[in-house]
Parts: C-alpha cells; structure tokens; sequence
C-alpha cells in the first residue's frame, strides 16, 4: 500500500474525536498490518485517496471515518473554512460578535444517519468563532432554512443533507446571507479557507448555550414559514369551498416533508392521507432503495394506497422536502408527472391566475435551467412572458432573482424582470420569493390549488397537460446517467468529456449536429460550468454534464415532435448513441 495512505489513516486517527469514526479506520489499519488484508487495504485506499471534495455546493459523500469520508471531523474543518470566509468578508460584524450586530448563522438537518450530531458539530464550530447561531433543534426541510437565513437575518446557513441519495450517504450544503447556495466569488473563497484549515475551534454545548452563541429554534420559523406558503396561493376561497373533493396521499419518503405538507395542506382544509410506513423520518430509508421521487419505485407504497383510497392526487417530497413529485389517476392506474411535465403545468397555472387576477407584471419572467425542457418557454411566450435559462441547480435561479431585485439586468435579456416562478428539470420548483431554493413543500401545497381549480373546470392535470401540447407542441425529454466509481472515477468521466470536446459527434439519432455549445470557460453570457451541448437540426438539443455532487456523467435530451410516437423514436434513436460514445 502506499505509505501516504497509511500516514493519512494514523493522522485522521489523532484527529478524530467521534470514537465510532476513528474505531472504523483503526480496525481497517489493524487488519492491513497484521494480515495484510486486501479487503482492508482497498478500503484505507478508498478512504484516503484523496480528501471529500469541499465543492461549489458544500460537501457529500459516503458517511464513515476518513478524510475521503463524511464524519465529524470533515464537518468540523469544513465549518471552520466557512466561518474564517465570513469573519474576513465580514470584518465589522465579526468585531460585534455577541452583540446583535455581530455574524449570525442558521443550520436545519434532516433525517438522514449522523444529520443531527453533524448539525451540532458544525454549530459549535460557528459558536466558537463568535457566530450566534441557529439551530433547529429538530429535523426540517432544506427550504425553511433558506427561509430561515432570510427571516433572521444572517449571514451563512447551512443544511446537513445528501437530498435523494441512497442510505449510506450524507452531506452539508453552504448557503449565503440571501437564501441561497453560495456562488462565485464567495463558493471559490470558501473552498481556499476550508483547503487551508490547520486549526479547528471549538466550544462545549453549554458554554455556547451560556453565551448566547447557540440558540434553539422551532416554531419560531416554523409558523412564519406555513403562513408563507399559505399567503403564495392563488385561489384560497376556491380551496374552502371545494377542499373536500380532492383527495391527497402524501409520502415524505422518510424525510422530513410531514410536519409542514400535513400542516399547510390541513390547515386548508384538505384531506392528506400520509403513507404510515414512510411518515417518520429514518436515515435507512427501510422501504425504498432510493428516496427520490424521480424514482417509480419510490413512489410505489404511496400509488397503491391511492389506488386503494381513489386518491386524485399521490404527492412525494425527497428526504429533504426541496424535491416533489406527483403521481395522476390515468386510463390505467396513475401515471407519474415527470419534472419537466409538472414544470410545465405550475408555470402554466401562475401565468394564467395572475393574468385572471389582474396581477400578471408587464415584464414577467421564469427562469429555469439549461437542461430543462424547451416546452416551458413555449408556455411563457404564451402569456406574453419570457422564460430565461440559466446553468443546472438551483443557485443559479437564486443568482438572476438577486440581479433583478438589485435592478440589474442578465446577459441574453434587455431590461430587469419580474421573477414568478423557477424550475429545473430534476423536480425542483419555486413558487415564492422569500425562500431562494426549490421548494416541495410550497410545490405541493399550489399542486393542490392547481388540481382543485382544473377539477373546477372539469379537467384533470392530465389533460390540462394535453392542451398545452396542442399549445406548444409536444414535447418529450430523456435523462441518461452514468457512473463511475472508485479513484479512477474523476478521470474516466474528465476523458470522456474532454474526447466529445476533441471529437463531437456530427450526428445524433440520426439528426444532423448544427451547433455545439461549449461551458466550459463560459459562452453566450452563462459562467464557466463543465457542460457540453448539441443542439440537432430539428430542434432537438442534448447535453452531458458531470455531476457535481455524485461520480456520474448526466445526459439529457429535450425534442419537440407532432405526436408521443414520433418523440419517443426520436429520443430513442438518441439514447442509442450516447450509450454508443460512452461505450468507446
């Protein structure tokens, strides 16, 4: 083995203070010195290859003990790295520490293993550093904490989640004062602080009590954040009077979406039937192998108990309550809406009931993200609106929302908008301006709202949908993902991207290649990100972008065709040869 491994695991060792963590590496080094394990020594070589990337949105990982891990001690460094940025962008507030000028942070976890004695961990790492900070005291969703940050006024937020990863996963996601996941400069600053982390601070749970730099929170955000939602809707009367012929089965996948989906929807009078087996929150996930509710499999238990109680809507949030998805009553059963499809139908309904309202702003604007389906902006163009596309994951929705507020304008559009809805492809939506992440909870809650209002008009999501494809065109779109694991990973999936960029292809499906769109050092306006797209003489594009939290290649593909048949030919001629250059 190599001998840095070996160093690396007896220097984590020493450092480590959580003894279930540091009892991991030491029986893995154990039996690599005294038998020579190859299992053992494959494990310490995994383990300690490398460091757990602090990336742009924070850290994940697989939880255990190693540097290339997630456990206390990579969330204690990471937290330090974090708040000596902050201390330094900050200068006259970190001098007012303890005072309520100084620095203030909040931090949510969800039901993830480990997500609470992370949450603290990093919380006392604040206090240590004179940042009064917020913590819930249990499990909430990752979009009251953006809530949160803004309601309290802090500076830096953070949330201990891996979202819709498997059980053995983790993860810490860095927000800014503003809401929202942090980006250029402040991601890059942060990541320099936390590589260059040689002494951690820390503090008991007491002293910080004591001080007043650890504060406990609950209802305090919790009731501001329902009321929110609740003031987002469109149509409340037609909720009070119609409330009772909409029938809901909501599953939290384990997670944390209960308190407040329950909450809101309750408190509106509608009838939320919540799947038992997965209401409370356990980090194993017993019931499904991936808590996702892009996932069929995830939202089997909860179609079957729509099935069994004639629900007209099955609803899912992801552990962390930022994802939603639905599942419909068609010819055959339900029908699961994908997030394209669900983007589509939420733009749809808030264009049209500010437009009813009177309400609809003169320049209006969505914004989604690259990889997300053409249809959207159809729909925009339809209500006399634009639909602007910015790079895949939610900052960067949170980022033009910021520019318009502070009156600036965004490459590609003339003059400042006025943000009302933002989506992406992968079942986030926001339908709010005082949270800057996407938003299950509020999703579901309007999802509601919409099924009611189309149920008033005789129609169900279903076929509002069809009308929108006799709007717009349909539309139909492709998700392909590919993994790599293990060290030689980063580099596989760095090869494959740089041979499309050396050797793109001239055709796919068929479907002649006009134009390729190269990220990677920023174009047309759009920052520098690892994206390649094609964009097909028919209009179709597909794009292949790395995942920047997972060792995966994502490809994606949007087309637009006179019927589903002709669609699914094109995208599946399309499928075939993406699985063709990722074979090479």
């Amino acid at each position: 083995m190599n001998s840095q491994i070996l160093e690396k695991a007896k220097d984590y060792i020493k450092k480590e203070k959580d003894a279930d963590f540091r009892a991991e590496v030491e029986k893995l080094l154990s039996q690599y010195e005294g038998q020579s394990d190859r299992e053992a020594e494959t494990e310490l070589t995994d383990r300690f290859y490398q460091n757990l990337e602090f990336g742009t949105g924070g850290l994940r990982g697989v939880i255990g003990g190693g540097y290339n891990r997630m456990n206390t001690f990579v969330v204690k460094s990471a937290t330090q790295g974090l708040a000596t940025y902050l201390i330094k962008t900050f200068p006259q507030k970190a001098a007012a520490c303890g005072s309520a000028a100084g620095l203030k942070a909040a931090i949510a976890y969800d039901s993830r293993r480990y997500s609470a004695e992370f949450a603290e961990a990093a919380a006392l790492i604040f206090a240590a550093n004179g940042i009064k900070t917020y913590l819930f005291s249990e499990m909430r969703p990752t979009p009251e904490l953006s809530f949160a940050i803004r309601y309290l006024g802090c500076d830096t937020g953070i949330v201990v989640t891996a979202s819709h990863n498997p059980p053995q996963y983790n993860g810490y996601k860095a927000y800014w004062n503003d809401g929202s996941q942090v980006v250029p400069p402040h991601d890059t600053g942060i990541i320099d602080e936390v590589n260059a982390v040689n002494e951690i601070k820390e503090i008991s749970r007491q002293e910080a009590l004591d001080k007043g730099l650890l504060v406990m929170i609950d209802k305090e955000v919790d009731e501001p954040y329902q009321e929110m939602i609740k003031s987002r809707l469109f149509r409340p009367d037609l909720i009070k009077e119609k409330a009772g012929e909409v029938k809901i089965v909501f599953t939290p996948l384990h997670g944390t979406g209960a308190l407040h989906v329950e909450k809101v929807l309750g408190d509106l009078g509608l009838k939320v039937i919540t799947v038992p087996e997965q209401r409370e929150g356990d980090g194993k996930f017993p019931t499904v192998a991936f808590p996702n509710p892009e996932e069929a499999a995830a939202l089997d238990m909860a179609i079957k108990l729509g099935t069994k109680e004639k629900a007209d809507v099955v609803m899912a949030t992801d552990p962390d309550a930022d994802r939603f998805g639905i599942a419909v009553p068609d010819k055959t059963g339900f029908a699961l809406v994908t997030g394209n499809q669900m983007g589509v139908l939420l733009a749809d309904y808030i264009f049209l009931s500010l437009k009813e309202q009177g309400k609809l702003p003169s320049n209006a604007a969505m914004v989604n993200t690259i990889v997300t389906t053409g249809m959207q902006k159809k729909v925009a163009e339809h209500y006399g609106a634009v639909c602007y596309e910015c790079l895949t994951g939610f900052k960067w929705i949170a980022d033009v929302m910021r520019k318009w507020e502070n009156n600036e304008t965004v490459p590609g559009l003339d003059g400042v908008k006025s943000f009302v809805f933002g989506t992406e492809e992968s079942y986030g939506y926001l339908v709010e301006t005082e949270v800057r992440d996407k938003d299950g909870v509020s999703a579901a809650a309007l999802t509601a709202e919409m099924t009611l209002y189309w149920r008033s008009k005789g129609k169900s999501l279903l076929d509002r949908l069809n009308d929108l494809y006799s709007i717009c065109g349909y539309w139909q779109e492709l998700g392909i993902s590919k993994y790599f694991q293990g060290p030689e990973g980063p580099a596989t999936m760095n090869g494959i991207m740089e041979e499309y960029r050396k050797n793109p292809p001239k055709t796919l499906g068929d479907i002649q290649i006009v134009k390729v769109r190269d990220l990677k050092n920023g174009a047309d306006g759009l920052p520098p990100s690892d994206v390649l797209q094609f964009f097909l003489a028919d209009g179709t594009v597909v794009s292949a972008r790395p995942s920047g939290t997972e060792p995966k290649i994502k490809f994606y593909a949007s087309c637009c065709a006179k019927d589903a048949l002709e669609a699914a030919k094109k995208l599946d001629a399309i499928k075939k040869d993406i699985r063709a250059v990722i074979g090479d």
